[in-house]
C-alpha cells in the first residue's frame, strides 16, 4: 500500500490516542484504502458502519440503523424513546450486541458527509447508555470518513422543519455530541485516481468553490451536444435521477438483437434487498456494456469495481467480457458477505461473522448510472448530465469519478446553478486545516491518552459508590433478618475505601508525577515497577475485603420485592468488582495500552451469572448439564460429528462454532445420546440446537452404534 505523511499522521492517532479524528480527502485519495489498511492492522477493537446498504458492503461493515437498531426518521434530542422513556426501544439489544458495544474501542463510521447531525446525536446516546453515560458517544474513538464535497444527507422538508429548532444544518459536524468531543482533521491530498495536474486543479476549484469563468469555460470545452460514443470506447452516462439511468439502460439493451439471458442470484440468510450491489434478477445480452460491481477476487486481479467492458459471449453457464484494452475476462460468480458482528465465544475478541451472502455475476448493464451510485467508483470515459443536479456535491462526484478530462463529455453545459454549495461547508472546510494535529499535539494527546488509561486502572471511586449503594439496601432491606450481614457491609464499605479508593487516588498521584514531562514515559522502568507492585498491593487488598462478603451475600430472601431490588444491587456491585479484577489481573507485567485495552474489553463482555438454588429449582423441568471429559471416548463418531458440521457451516457460509460449538461436538461423541432430553444435558447444546440440528444428530449416533 501507498504511503504518505497524511496516512502515517491518521495511523499514529488513532493508534496511540484515544482522541476522535475526521478523515478528509478528495475523490481519489485513498481514504477506502486506509480503512482497509486500518482493519488489517489496528489492535483496538473496531465497528464499521456506515449510512447506506451498499456503502456499508463496500467498506466491510453494517449500517448504521441496523447496528444500533434505530428508527428511521428525525431524532429530537429531547425526545423520550432516546433517553430511556420507552422502554421496548431501551430494551431490545440482545446481550450479545450490548457486549459487542460495552468492549468496543473504536467506531469508525464511513461515508459520514451523508450522515446527518440527529443520526449522529442518536449513536452518542447508545453508546452512552453502555459505556460511559458522562463522554460524548460513551467514550468511544470515532474514525469519520468523508468528502464533505460529496453527496450531502438528505432530510425531507418535514423532518427538517422538525430538525431546525435542534441544528444549525443537517451536516455531521452539527451534531451536539460530536460539538462536546475534541476531534483532529486529516486531509489526505494526494490524488491517486487522477495524474492530469490540470484536470486535477479544476476538480479542486469546483471542491473549494472557485468556479471562475475561467473553470467553467475549461470544463464546458467538453460540452459535446448529441454525442455518439463507439460502442468500443465504453462510455458511461452519469445521471442525476434513477429513473434516468433505467430508461437509457432498458432502452438500450432492448436494442441489442439476439436472446436475453437471465441470471438469479443465489441469496442466503440475512442480506437485505437494499443492500444487493447488483440486480437479484440479472438481464444481459451478448453485446450489452457492463460494470463489473466488485474488485476481481482471484489472485489474477483482471478486473475492478467500476470497470466498463462489453459482453461478447453469453450463455446460460457462461459470460465472457472484453474490456476497452482487448483483454477477455471469463466472469465467474462472486459473493458479497453481509457481515455481523459477534463476539467469539472463546477468545472473547469482536469478531465478522457473516450472516448473510449474496451470489451474483459481478456485472451490471452499464450505459448509464445515477451519480449517487456512482460514489467511490473510476470511469476511463464517462458522459455526464448534471443538468438537473438537485444537492450539494453531485457535480463534483460525477466529474471527479473520471480519470482524465479528455475521458469525461458533458451532454450539457455545466452553469453556476448547478454547482449547488451549501455556506455550513464551507464554513467547516475552512476550520479543517486548524484542526489537523501538530506535532507537539500529537505528544501531549499520547501522553494524555496513556495517562487516562493508567489512572482509569487505579481509580476504584465506581465500586465505591457501587458498595456504598449495597451497604445501604442490604441495611434498609435486611437489617433485621440479617443484622451481621449490614454491619458487615458498612465495615466493607468503610476499609474498602481507607486501603482501596484513598489509597488509589494516591497512587494515581504518583503515577502522574512520574509520567509529567517525562519523555521516556513508555518505556520508564520505574513507572511499569510502581504499577506491578501496585496491582499486586489491590488485588490482595480487595480479595481480603471481598471473597468474604460475596460468601456471607448467599442468603435467603423471601419477599420477592426485596429479593430483587437487594439482587440488583449486590448484582451491579460483583459485575463492576469482576472487571475492575480482570483489568488489574491483564496488568500484572505491567501497563501498555494494548494490553489494558485488550484486557478492559474482554472483561466488559456482561458473563453469565451462576443459577441461584432458587433458580434451578423452577428449572427442575430441564435436565442439568453433565460434566464432559475432553477426551474423545469415540474417534470415529466425532469425525463423523464433525465432517456433518463443516458441510453444514460451508453451505450455510458460516463459522463452523455457530453450528455447533466444540464442547457440544465432543459431548455428543462421548456420551452417545439416545433422545432429545439426553442431548439437552450435553453443555453448549440448548432447545434452539435440538429444534435444529437433533434429529441430524441422533441420526448420526445411531448409525455409529448399529455399525459397532
Amino acid at each position: 500500500m501507498q504511503t504518505n505523511q497524511q496516512f502515517d499522521l491518521a495511523f499514529n492517532l488513532l493508534q496511540n490516542t484515544g482522541t476522535n479524528l475526521f478523515l478528509t480527502g478528495k475523490a481519489g485519495t485513498g481514504k477506502t484504502t486506509f480503512l482497509k489498511r486500518l482493519k488489517e492492522v489496528s489492535p483496538k477493537r473496531m465497528i464499521v458502519v456506515a449510512p447506506t446498504g451498499v456503502a456499508a458492503i463496500n467498506a466491510g461493515g453494517v449500517t448504521i440503523h441496523s447496528f444500533f437498531q434505530l428508527p428511521f426518521g428525525p431524532y429530537i434530542p429531547s425526545s423520550p424513546e432516546y433517553r430511556g422513556g420507552k422502554t421496548d426501544f431501551k430494551n431490545q439489544f440482545r446481550k450479545d450486541k450490548i457486549n459487542i458495544i460495552r468492549s468496543m474501542d473504536l467506531l469508525v463510521i464511513d461515508e459520514v458527509s451523508m450522515v446527518r447531525a440527529d443520526l449522529l446525536d442518536a449513536i452518542s446516546d447508545v453508546l452512552r447508555r453502555y459505556k460511559d453515560h458522562s463522554k460524548p458517544f460513551g467514550g468511544v474513538q470515532l474514525l469519520l470518513i468523508g468528502d464533505l464535497q460529496q453527496l450531502a444527507p438528505v432530510a425531507k422538508d418535514d423532518e427538517w422543519n422538525l430538525l431546525k429548532e435542534h441544528y444549525p444544518s443537517t451536516f455531521f459536524f452539527d451534531s451536539k455530541a460530536l460539538s462536546e468531543s475534541n476531534y483532529f482533521c486529516i486531509e489526505l491530498t494526494h490524488v491517486y485516481r487522477q495524474s492530469d495536474t490540470n484536470f486535477i486543479n479544476l476538480l479542486n476549484n469546483i471542491r473549494e468553490n472557485r468556479f471562475d469563468d475561467e473553470t467553467l469555460q475549461q470544463l464546458n470545452q467538453r460540452y459535446i451536444p448529441n454525442f455518439r460514443p463507439d460502442e468500443q470506447s465504453g462510455y458511461i452516462t452519469l445521471t442525476t435521477h434513477n429513473y434516468q439511468a433505467q430508461q437509457i439502460n432498458n432502452r438500450k439493451l432492448a436494442e441489442l438483437p439476439g436472446q436475453p439471458y437471465a441470471f438469479s442470484a443465489e441469496i442466503n440468510n440475512d442480506f437485505p434487498e437494499y443492500s444487493y450491489p447488483t440486480d437479484d434478477k440479472l438481464i444481459l445480452k451478448c453485446g450489452a456494456q457492463v460494470m463489473f460491481v466488485k474488485n476481481d477476487s482471484s489472485s489474477e486481479k483482471r478486473y475492478y469495481n467500476g470497470k466498463i467492458g462489453k459482453i461478447v459471449f453469453i450463455n446460460s453457464n457462461k459470460i465472457t467480457v472484453v474490456d476497452r484494452e482487448g483483454n477477455e475476462i471469463v466472469v465467474e460468480k462472486e459473493t458479497w458477505n453481509n457481515v455481523k458482528y459477534t463476539i467469539d465465544p472463546e477468545t472473547q475478541e469482536i469478531t465478522e461473522t457473516i450472516s448473510g451472502t449474496f451470489s451474483q455475476y459481478p456485472l451490471k448493464t452499464a450505459w448509464a448510472i445515477t451519480i449517487h451510485k456512482s460514489q467511490g467508483l473510476t470511469f476511463e470515459h464517462a458522459i455526464i448530465d448534471a443538468s438537473a443536479a438537485f444537492s450539494h456535491g453531485q457535480v463534483y462526484v460525477a466529474l471527479s469519478r473520471c480519470k482524465t478530462l479528455e475521458g469525461l463529455v458533458l451532454s450539457s453545459q455545466i452553469t453556476r446553478n448547478a454547482m449547488i454549495n451549501d455556506y455550513r461547508i464551507q464554513e467547516f472546510t475552512s476550520s479543517v486545516d486548524s484542526r489537523q494535529p501538530r506535532e507537539e499535539q500529537m505528544q501531549a494527546a499520547q501522553q494524555l491518552y496513556f495517562t487516562e488509561l493508567i489512572c482509569e486502572l487505579f481509580d476504584f471511586n465506581n465500586l465505591q459508590q457501587r458498595i456504598q449503594y449495597a451497604a445501604f439496601v442490604v441495611y434498609g432491606n435486611l437489617q433485621k433478618l440479617y443484622p451481621e450481614l449490614s454491619v458487615q457491609y458498612s465495615n466493607t464499605r468503610d476499609a474498602f475505601r481507607s486501603t482501596v479508593t484513598d489509597v488509589g487516588e494516591r497512587f494515581i498521584q504518583q503515577l502522574k508525577r512520574l509520567i509529567a514531562g517525562n519523555t521516556n514515559y513508555l518505556k520508564d522502568e520505574t513507572i511499569q515497577e510502581r504499577v506491578r507492585k501496585g496491582v499486586a498491593y489491590f488485588l490482595e487488598q480487595i480479595d481480603r475485603l471481598c471473597s468474604p462478603l460475596q460468601d456471607a451475600s448467599d442468603v435467603e430472601i423471601d419477599n420477592k420485592e426485596t429479593r430483587k431490588t437487594v439482587k440488583n444491587a449486590l448484582d451491579k456491585w460483583n459485575e463492576d468488582l469482576r472487571i475492575k479484577l480482570s483489568t488489574l489481573q491483564g496488568c500484572q507485567e505491567g501497563f501498555t495500552i494494548s494490553s489494558y485495552l485488550s484486557a478492559k474489553a474482554k472483561a466488559s463482555i456482561e458473563q453469565p451469572s451462576a443459577p441461584t438454588a432458587r433458580k434451578r429449582s423452577e428449572k427442575s423441568s430441564e435436565p442439568a448439564k453433565l460434566e464432559i471429559s475432553t477426551d474423545i471416548k469415540h474417534p470415529e463418531l466425532y469425525a463423523n460429528l464433525k465432517h456433518w458440521r463443516y458441510e453444514v457451516a460451508t453451505e450455510k457460509g458460516l463459522p463452523t462454532y455457530t453450528i455447533l460449538q466444540q464442547k457440544a461436538l465432543i459431548g455428543v461423541a462421548n456420551t452417545l445420546p439416545v433422545s432429545g432430553r439426553d442431548l439437552l444435558k450435553i453443555p453448549g447444546i440448548g432447545k434452539k440446537i435440538v429444534e435444529n440440528y437433533g434429529a441430524k444428530l441422533l441420526e448420526i449416533v445411531d448409525e455409529y452404534r448399529k455399525g459397532q
